[in-house]
């Protein structure tokens, strides 16, 4: 039985959820702090990256592994555009991806909290998966050394990598 049907754990799914709501409200502020003054890229877009790995790890901890896979995908795309901070055009595009991710996140974590898995059929990620195939190939330039992909053997998260977290989200 996995963690997240075990009875037993209940209480610590429900602190999770509840951490993670709060996360979540400190990434819609980093990007509406971003979407406000455009300046702010850099220093919000590498904060976002480092709040969503924080709800990252607490993810895999549960064994809610589309929650993690989901939120590594955003510390990517967090990361990666902080180096590209200063395309304006970009930025905005990404902010805007981003909110998505925090709103599809919001519905992941109700279907925990819930154990609703209904909340989830009903989601429509093909735009969205649209949006991140398009970010993605704009980003494979941008090499990263804080955007580890498997941190034991010190990989860099590289293309064929972020397809793999694309493929196992079903996008």
């Amino acid at each position: 039985m996995s963690m997240l049907d075990d009875p037993s754990m209940r209480e610590i799914i429900d602190d999770f959820c509840d951490e993670t709501n709060e996360l979540l409200d400190k990434l819609e502020v980093t990007l509406e702090t971003i979407e406000d003054d455009l300046s702010t890229a850099h220093e919000g877009l590498e904060t976002f990256g480092q709040i969503i790995d924080r709800i990252m790890g607490a993810a895999r901890s549960i064994q809610a592994e589309e929650i993690g896979t989901f939120c590594e995908l955003g510390k990517v795309i967090g990361y990666k555009s902080s180096q590209a901070s200063d395309d304006e055009p970009l930025i905005s595009v990404v902010v805007a991806v981003l909110f998505d991710a925090v709103d599809l996140l919001r519905k992941m974590v109700k279907s925990l909290e819930t154990k609703n898995k209904d909340i989830l059929a009903h989601l429509n990620t093909q735009a969205f998966a649209t949006r991140l195939k398009w970010l993605k190939e704009k980003f494979k330039d941008i090499e990263r050394s804080s955007v580890s992909y498997d941190k034991e053997q010190k990989q860099e998260l590289d293309q064929s990598s972020i397809d793999d977290l694309m493929a196992s989200l079903g996008l």
